[in-house]
């Protein structure tokens, strides 16, 4: 469950939003069904996975321009060509599953 990696570490604080009713009884259905402890834990496992996804879309577009900068190309080569040997020599090692 993604909620876990969340931890309580962070202090927690009140806001006030605004859904439709409608999703309100929704959430309180899965609480009510034994899905989650709370609205509250559901709402703040939704934003978690909602902000996870926009991390990850943005990685993946920076991944992409880096695909297309020549000089980022050239700096990764030189990084697999520094690691060549040693990736070779792990490679030996590594015995068939």
């Amino acid at each position: 469950m993604l909620f876990k990696v969340l931890k309580m570490t962070n202090k927690l604080k009140n806001v006030t939003f605004s859904l439709p009713e409608n999703s309100i009884r929704d959430l309180k259905k899965i609480v009510e069904g034994g899905h989650a402890k709370s609205v509250n834990s559901v709402v703040r496992e939704a934003i978690a996975l909602y902000t996870s996804k926009i991390e990850k879309e943005n990685l993946k577009k920076e991944m992409e321009s880096a695909s297309r900068d020549p000089l980022f190309l050239k700096d990764l080569q030189r990084s697999m060509d520094s690691f060549e040997t040693s990736d070779k020599e792990t490679g030996k090692l590594i015995t068939d599953w």
